[in-house]
């Protein structure tokens, strides 16, 4: 197949790249990631135990998509079409997070104190790739040890003490 039959099933480089980012946050498992986080929420009456699957299913996928993360980025320095691909990225998993945030509100896991777009905004910076970058890539920390301290760094910062102490 030619690059250039490849470029126009994918509407170019940009669709290209999306695909291949979309593919990756599906997560390696039969069921898609954003769909057991939200079978977790469903199923899971505990917001810890809640987290901490999420923590996992987070860091399974950003072991997936990573690569495909780092070429965006370093192409987004000077291609516009990349860099409006990363930033509508960020803009999804915000909204994904955001959602989550709004979950957790409407069932009373926050933490007092805790709007939804502060706890929005820890769930987004948990879930950013660039966090895996450091902690796994560059530190070199194992999958299991970055999803337990994801996991407990967003239960201190969202959970309320008594559910955070529970999790212990």
């Amino acid at each position: 197949m030619s690059v250039e039959t490849i470029y126009k099933g994918f509407g170019g480089k940009p669709g290209l790249v999306r695909a291949l980012y979309d593919r990756g946050l599906v997560g390696p498992g039969a069921v898609p990631a954003y769909l057991r986080a939200d079978a977790v929420r469903e199923r899971e009456p505990d917001p810890a135990a809640i987290l901490r699957e999420w923590s996992a299913i987070t860091s399974e996928v950003a072991s997936t998509v990573m690569p495909i993360r780092l070429l965006m980025r370093e192409a987004a320095a000077t291609d516009a079409d990349m860099a409006a691909l990363v930033a509508a990225s960020d803009q999804a998993r915000l909204e994904r997070m955001a959602d989550h945030a709004r979950f957790l509100a409407g069932r009373g896991h926050l933490r007092q104190g805790v709007t939804v777009e502060e706890a929005a905004d820890v769930l987004w910076t948990c879930s950013s790739l660039e966090l895996y970058e450091l902690l796994v890539l560059r530190r070199g920390w194992s999958l299991p040890r970055f999803a337990a301290f994801l996991a407990d760094f967003m239960i201190i910062a969202l959970l309320p003490p008594a559910a955070a102490a529970g999790a212990q």
